[in-house]
């Protein structure tokens, strides 16, 4: 019945009769089974792992957990796992969109191709510097990673000013850990000092700019964006990825607000750390994702598994899905 959830046919027979017999010790369950003791404690110790049983001081046996409860736990395991497989395909496409485009500029493609390869920071920011100076009402940008660096922030200073005095509308995202690094903090506050949109997000998708809606910058190597970007025209893409930026941008807080919590009593960030520890993220992977510390992940993450009441991250990430505090969608 349950091997779809990856439960054995005796883990099964010895779960199902310790819930209709709870009163039973193990001997008498093996003998209504007609099992031996080995097998017994192997079906157990296969139920322990994947938390359908719990231990009670002072009790000689264990006890099934709920089925609504341990078996939704298993559900939300195979649906993180299914999410996991699903983002590991999902970076192989875009690997291969992003090879497949390396490899047709490489071809000397026609000037008409939509796609524009920059090569060094150096080229990036001259590009860069040509689309601000050319921006006629609106440049769009997502901003990951927290900390911006000093030397970013100095080679922007002055072309935003310029733009926001020929009346562009800049809006920017940043994450939320923005706010806990003074000299990005001030950036944005003196971004929205001038007439600036500034909002944060608990993360960001990658870094990205678009330009008056038909043409947009993209990073090839997100974990390395200044080693080569992509300037991209095509009208279908630069479309898409606009859309993309409005769905972040409403979902996203302005800069001056305060960070609220939600009525499960999450803040924007504890909810997206949920959503990538059922994911199976590592600490490390977290803090990139968030643009935080490994410290500040490691911290929130344990918070999350007290207030849960778990021990482990797939604990944590199946009762968060049985809370609701995260869906099936969320994984997704």
């Amino acid at each position: 019945m349950f091997e779809g959830l990856g439960l054995s046919g005796r883990a099964e027979s010895v779960y199902l009769a310790m819930l209709e017999h709870p009163e039973e010790d193990l001997g008498q369950l093996a003998r209504r089974l007609g099992v031996g003791g080995d097998q017994i404690r192997e079906a157990l110790d296969e139920l322990t792992d994947i938390s359908l049983l719990q231990v009670f001081p002072g009790r000689p046996a264990p006890k099934a957990v709920r089925p609504e409860v341990g078996l939704s736990m298993l559900v939300a395991r195979q649906q993180a796992e299914m999410a996991r497989r699903h983002q590991q395909i999902e970076e192989g496409k875009a690997a291969l969109s992003l090879l497949l485009a390396q490899r047709a500029e490489n071809r000397s493609q026609p000037p008409d191709s939509g796609v524009e390869r920059l090569l060094g920071l150096d080229a990036i920011r001259d590009r860069l510097g040509e689309l601000a100076r050319s921006c006629q009402w609106e440049a769009s940008s997502f901003m990951p990673g927290g900390a911006q660096t000093e030397e970013n922030l100095d080679a922007s200073r002055a072309l935003d000013a310029e733009a926001i005095d020929r009346g562009v509308r800049l809006r920017t995202i940043y994450q939320d850990s923005v706010r806990n690094h003074k000299p990005t903090l001030e950036y944005a506050q003196w971004l929205g000092e001038l007439g600036s949109e500034v909002r944060t997000t608990a993360s960001l998708p990658l870094r990205m700019l678009v330009v008056d809606r038909r043409v947009a910058v993209v990073p090839v190597d997100s974990e390395d964006s200044a080693a080569a970007a992509i300037v991209i025209t095509s009208d279908g893409i630069v479309t898409a990825l606009t859309a993309l930026f409005n769905a972040v941008w409403r979902g996203a807080s302005p800069l001056g607000a305060a960070r609220r919590r939600d009525n499960d009593g999450l803040s924007q960030q504890e909810r997206q750390v949920l959503r990538l520890l059922a994911a199976g993220l590592t600490d490390e992977a977290i803090a990139r994702h968030m643009g935080v510390s490994v410290r500040t992940s490691r911290r929130v993450a344990a918070d999350l598994q007290a207030r849960l009441g778990t021990r482990s991250r797939f604990q944590a990430g199946a009762h968060a899905v049985t809370r609701g505090w995260i869906t099936p969608d969320d994984l997704e």
